[in-house]
């Protein structure tokens, strides 16, 4: 069964174009782990939102573990006006 996560970040205005590039770091990292079906960074007014979609749970697990590992920033702080949201998906 396909799974998907859907996070969404509220950068401050002056660290908006530094968070775009972390999150596509991080997105490429995803891409490169087995199972791990797309990754991308979409942008709103106030956001900017990483959507994944993987082949199974199992997958998930594992590019999760792979970006925990990579050097890359994942680092929730200041930058952020406000918490992030992460929506879990799974196909029907």
């Amino acid at each position: 069964m396909k799974v998907g996560m859907i996070a969404s970040h509220y950068p401050h205005a002056s660290h908006r174009e530094e968070f775009i590039a972390r999150v596509h770091q991080v997105a490429e990292v995803f891409r490169g782990a087995p199972g791990c079906l797309s990754a991308e960074c979409w942008l709103s007014d106030d956001a900017v939102i990483s959507i994944v979609q993987w082949e199974s749970e199992e997958a998930c697990a594992a590019s999760l573990a792979a970006v925990q590992a990579a050097e890359v920033d994942l680092a929730y702080d200041e930058r952020e006006v406000r918490p992030r949201e992460i929506v879990r998906v799974v196909a029907g």
